[in-house]
């Protein structure tokens, strides 16, 4: 044999084995974190989902919740559920590509996801409710906002992206996946190992300056995202997000619902000073929270402080304010990641409801 044959058999000996790698990976991740809720075909699309048929006696409207990047339902439902429960209708989703969720015909936005979950709601029996968008989730949820404002009764916006950012910079992993071949051959073969070793670094930083709670990762099944589909519809969704919201954002001061903007001052993952900071001045009443100390993710870190988000919108008198205030003086000490993550100042004046 000579010395191309011998490496071009190394090579497709290696591709082999990342192939074998991610089929295994792929197997154990299913096994350990299969479906926790139903299935339902709306809008050409398979949606795996969690509804919480509305209590007797409730106090608040249904809430509809939608997960970030990288996430699945179980991420918020964790911790708002509990909070929540015996007091709303609740709806926990996939969005489309992500968790259980297939992708379907059409969803490659977030205008597109926003119909596919209006459908959903239709689907389950809601007409109106409070819709809480996480990360990529706020982007998603200011597209719902656009497209189906009679379905709006509220948003909560937590640690959203939502606006134009510098340079139109993702991580490079996604710019590779989100390509039509070669995108589907790094997710094949190289994102499952390369994010498994990198999964408790990317928590980490998620959460800074705050710390994971001890089985983040594994309760919120964050690994699902790692499987091949899932990756790229993952890249695909964050590689589209500037062009969209740039097209989107000069639209949020047709929102009429009432809107709370969560944020903290130390999130290492989205530009605060721009999406938190442009929706509360572009939606015309929202009222902004900024929380001194506390990163990407309130979900976690102060989901008391979501719930009373939705409380407010949903008409009820509360000191958001107070609340965050509590919060700050709960995560004071906090001091996960980089020592060069500093806050950024609080705004000189938050708009008020």
């Amino acid at each position: 044999m000579n010395l191309a044959a011998a490496l071009v058999a190394f090579l497709a000996a290696i591709l082999l084995v990342l192939f074998g790698v991610t089929r295994i990976g792929v197997w154990n991740i299913e096994r350990r974190n299969p479906p926790t809720g139903v299935f339902a075909e709306v809008a050409g699309t398979r949606m795996h989902f969690v509804h919480v048929p509305a209590p007797a006696g409730a106090d608040l409207p249904p809430v509809v919740v939608i997960h970030g990047a990288s996430g699945n339902l179980r991420d918020q439902m964790l911790p708002l559920r509990p909070l929540l429960e015996g007091r709303a209708e609740m709806l926990f989703l996939d969005r489309p590509g992500h968790g259980w969720s297939q992708r379907g015909e059409g969803n490659e936005t977030p205008y597109g996801q926003a119909d596919t979950i209006a459908a959903l709601m239709r689907h389950v029996g809601i007409e109106r409710a409070v819709v809480v968008g996480h990360s990529f989730g706020g982007g998603v949820a200011a597209a719902f906002a656009l497209r189906h404002p009679d379905m709006a009764a509220g948003l909560v916006f937590v640690s959203a992206a939502s606006h134009p950012w510098p340079d139109r910079s993702t991580s490079w992993y996604y710019k590779v996946a989100a390509r039509p071949v070669l995108g589907r051959v790094f997710s094949h073969l190289l994102a499952l190992p390369g994010g498994m070793l990198s999964i408790g670094a990317a928590t980490a930083s998620v959460f800074s300056p705050n710390p994971a709670p001890e089985r983040y990762r594994e309760d919120a099944g964050v690994e699902l995202v790692l499987r091949p589909g899932s990756f790229r519809a993952n890249a695909i969704d964050v590689q589209g997000l500037h062009d969209h919201v740039t097209a989107a954002a000069p639209r949020y001061g047709e929102i009429a619902a009432p809107t709370v903007v969560i944020s903290g001052d130390r999130d290492a993952v989205v530009y605060e000073e721009l999406h938190s900071l442009g929706l509360a001045r572009d939606i015309p009443g929202a009222e902004l929270v900024w929380v001194r100390n506390l990163g990407h993710k309130p979900d976690w870190v102060a989901p008391d402080l979501v719930v009373a988000a939705i409380e407010s919108v949903a008409g009820a008198s509360v000191d958001l304010q107070a609340v965050a205030r509590s919060v700050e003086t709960r995560i004071a000490a906090d001091a996960f990641g980089p020592p060069e993550d500093a806050a950024d100042p609080a705004p000189a004046a938050a708009p008020a409801k």
